[in-house]
């Protein structure tokens, strides 16, 4: 696939823009979250993977709770003006756990605390955010904006843990918390540049009652999408734990220290941003791609639960962050490309509840199987959930009937 038709994006300086500073914020973002399961784990328990999935639980649960408003309020609102609200409220609450790390006053009901409001404004700022996109760049190179997108988010997911952990071993754990509230000043930046003129805005719903209902409606009788909804939550709920997989596999099973605990989580990022540059040169997406994604990922998780050492279990997490990845940029793709666009918001919404609102049951469970048999036992779970994830889609494509692009 030529350079040009993967990076096609970057032709729009509203879209460049974005993705400069995404990037920095992305960043800044995977350093808290390395730091925060660090923290957890480490200095505020004594490696209880439970506490950690607790915590990621709490971080991910209003993405579920609070879903009948997100979805409307990016449909609704001026998107540019909810995401500079969002991200401010996001950056003081880092930099005020930042704060109490860095002062040593920080405990664990204050982190859990502290996830969850964060949680709460992440829930109104990733449908804004990802629906966003496509005021960034014209309809057919929306495919290609949604992949690059995840490419800056997965690169962030590259650099940041490996950040992280020369942070945390050379200055603390709160200086990562404090450099990611700096981070989200990249984001406001950004979204004052942008050239209004320049932008595709998209027709907004009027505030109406039952506007969430007409969503799950919508959504209800769309095979297409049920179909990778019943996927996402499959592996959102137990395949997407990798906070707890890898944290206590590095920990518990390799004895590492907190540079090779980010090195691990950068060595999945490397895959995943592998994964995201080639889901940027494909043309359109497909429903057997997200089939792929899904069987490969079950298959990474199990090779990983087996890897013999640090090493091997490093380069295990290469694939089976491509596989993640490719997933997930499929789906989102598909069903922003499928749906029209006043109901994206909603759809966005109701995707991002099911792939992450799943975490406040499948993390602790996770965590206590991690505790109870083992890291390695945690890991076979989200295989099973990557492989149950595909016969699903096996199960669609058998009696799948053609459809438009849109109803």
């Amino acid at each position: 696939m030529p350079l040009s038709a993967t990076f096609q994006s970057l032709d729009q300086r509203n879209f460049r823009i974005w993705s400069a500073g995404a990037l920095v914020s992305n960043i800044g973002t995977w350093m808290q979250r390395a730091a925060q399961d660090w923290l957890v784990l480490t200095q505020l328990t004594h490696h209880s993977a439970t506490a950690v999935g607790v915590v990621t639980g709490l971080q991910f649960a209003p993405q579920l709770l609070l879903l009948p408003w997100t979805g409307t309020a990016a449909d609704h609102f001026p998107q540019r003006r909810l995401l500079m609200v969002t991200q401010t409220l996001m950056g003081l609450l880092a930099l005020l756990l930042g704060g109490l790390a860095i002062g040593g006053w920080v405990r664990l009901w204050q982190v859990d605390v502290l996830a969850f409001l964060f949680g709460c404004a992440a829930a109104f700022d990733a449908p804004a955010r990802q629906t966003f996109v496509g005021e960034l760049v014209d309809e057919p190179r929306l495919p290609n904006a949604v992949a690059l997108n995840s490419t800056s988010f997965n690169a962030g997911r590259m650099l940041g843990p490996a950040a992280a952990g020369l942070v945390i071993a050379s200055i603390g754990t709160g200086w990562a918390f404090l450099l990611n509230g700096l981070s989200f000043f990249a984001v406001l930046a950004a979204l004052l540049r942008l050239d209004g003129a320049a932008l595709y805005p998209k027709a907004r719903t009027r505030h109406a009652k039952g506007s969430f209902a007409a969503g799950l409606r919508y959504v209800w009788v769309r095979p297409d999408l049920m179909a990778m909804l019943v996927m996402l939550a499959l592996i959102g709920t137990f395949g997407l734990n990798f906070a707890i997989f890898i944290s206590t596999m590095a920990v518990r099973v390799f004895h590492a220290d907190a540079r090779a605990y980010g090195l691990l989580s950068s060595c999945m990022a490397v895959g995943t941003v592998a994964g995201a540059l080639l889901a940027a040169g494909r043309s359109r997406p497909g429903f057997g791609t997200l089939l792929a994604g899904a069987a490969l990922f079950g298959l990474g998780c199990a090779l990983a639960a087996l890897a013999p050492g640090y090493w091997s279990f490093a380069a295990a997490l290469v694939p089976t962050g491509a596989a993640a990845l490719t997933f997930a940029t499929t789906s989102n793709s598909l069903m922003q490309l499928a749906s029209e666009p006043v109901m994206r918001g909603r759809v966005m919404a109701i995707r991002i509840a099911v792939a992450m609102g799943g975490t406040p049951i499948g993390a602790p469970i996770v965590g206590r199987v991690a505790d109870r048999f083992g890291p390695r036992w945690a890991l076979g779970v989200g295989a099973a959930a990557g492989l149950a994830a595909a016969l699903v889609a096996l199960a669609y494509l058998a009696r799948r009937r053609p459809a438009p692009t849109r109803p």
